[in-house]
């Protein structure tokens, strides 16, 4: 398939994008093969399926490197107890909170979790998402946690989507071991990610290290059994303060550390020199009425490479809007638009560990979006417009 007379957003080796502004992408078996000007095809492709796109603009299809599409029930009132005036740690100090939604996924079944969770990904598949990360982290004993993951992996068979899995076991300490979380952490966590592993649920571990969770000392035996087991590791740190979640995850080599915005210069160097993705999740941000911003600048400085992602989740960020998101990183954290597709792209695919997507380049996968849209800064301008024409996964085509 040759899609010619469009506008090409292009992301460079330097993370900058670049405009072809009448060009055509040739697509063969999946990937992309030819990349260039519209007066300058190569004359074989003109042989094949030709598609005229009146000047529609392409860019890579979006990703969304962090969410928990997969859970069961909502916290609806939890979020009606924090406009009256409690906060996220209260909440969670009282027994709400991440806790709160365990319950009902331990009641759900496979079947349930898969059901509950397609409306969520459909929504992102409508604004052109490619790939999505899903996390477990709401079962907080084997068997959940287990079917969470197999849940995940069932949405590639239902929707055509990358699904990349994260175990997130050390998410929270469940009712029944409130008062030894070393030995939930020993006893349920690190057996279940051992037990994942070898079912093949596990593209990395995740972990949420933050005074209403667990401790650098505890996340590190999380991330040693990782280590051990050859899987890339990714943390939730600074997002409600800073206790050193950051360095933590760099000595780690962690693929991303997110939310992050009590995050230092010192831990953006360290980052830096991790080569550790900051994930940015406005969302949450918003939903939480946090007033502390991440450390934009200084992981420019830096050269920290920043993605955005969703959240998406029932209680701090029930976001399936990845356009929102962009609007959002802009609005809220002062991005520019460039910074924002670049973070929903190629920075984001860098944060899954993913080389083959992610930008508009001969040899990936053709995971491409097409908008009824003049200029790319417009993705992230609109609040609530969706100018999706097409999306195309794996060379697939899949109509808006």
């Amino acid at each position: 398939m040759l899609l010619r007379n469009a506008k090409i957003v292009t992301i460079g080796d330097q993370d900058s994008y670049g405009l072809i502004e009448c060009g055509a992408i040739a697509i063969k078996d999946g990937l992309i093969d030819w990349v260039g000007a519209d007066d300058a095809i190569p004359a074989a492709y003109l042989d094949g399926p030709v598609r005229n796109l009146e000047g529609r603009l392409i860019t890579p299809a979006l990703i969304d490197c962090h969410t928990h599409v997969v859970h069961g029930g909502d916290r609806a009132v939890e979020f009606e107890m924090r406009l009256k005036g409690a906060s996220y740690e209260e909440v969670a100090r009282a027994g709400g909170g991440i806790v709160s939604t365990v319950k009902a996924t331990r009641e759900a079944s496979i079947e349930d979790l898969l059901t509950s969770a397609l409306p969520r990904v459909d929504a992102l598949l409508a604004e052109g998402v490619s790939v999505i990360e899903v996390k477990s982290g709401y079962g907080l004993d084997r068997d959940t946690e287990l079917n969470m993951l197999r849940a995940a992996r069932m949405i590639s068979a239902h929707r055509n989507v990358r699904i990349k899995t994260t175990f997130l076991g050390a998410h929270a300490v469940p009712v029944e071991y409130k008062d030894d979380p070393d030995g939930y952490i020993d006893e349920v966590c690190i057996p279940t990610l051992k037990a994942a592993h070898a079912e093949g649920l596990v593209d990395a571990v995740d972990g949420f290290c933050e005074g209403i969770a667990f401790n650098t000392d505890q996340i590190k035996r999380v991330f040693d059994a990782a280590r051990e087991l050859g899987i890339p590791v990714k943390l939730h740190a600074e997002q409600l303060s800073n206790i050193g979640g950051t360095k933590l995850a760099a000595e780690y080599g962690a693929i991303s550390v997110d939310h992050i915005e009590y995050a230092t210069e010192e831990d953006a160097i360290v980052m830096a020199k991790a080569g550790s993705v900051a994930v940015l999740l406005p969302g949450a941000f918003y939903t939480l009425h946090e007033t502390q911003l991440p450390p934009i600048d200084a992981f420019r400085k830096h050269g920290v490479p920043m993605a955005i992602a969703t959240d998406c989740n029932p209680g701090s960020s029930p976001l399936a809007s990845i356009l929102l998101t962009m609007n959002m990183s802009c609005t809220l954290f002062r991005l520019t638009p460039e910074e924002a597709l670049v973070g929903a792209t190629a920075h984001a695919a860098r944060a899954l560990g993913l080389s083959d997507t992610g930008r508009i380049k001969v040899g990936l996968r053709a995971d491409l979006a097409i908008w009824n849209a003049k200029h790319p800064a417009e993705l992230a301008y609109r609040i609530g417009f969706n100018p999706l024409f097409e999306s195309i996964v794996g060379g697939e085509s899949i109509a808006a």
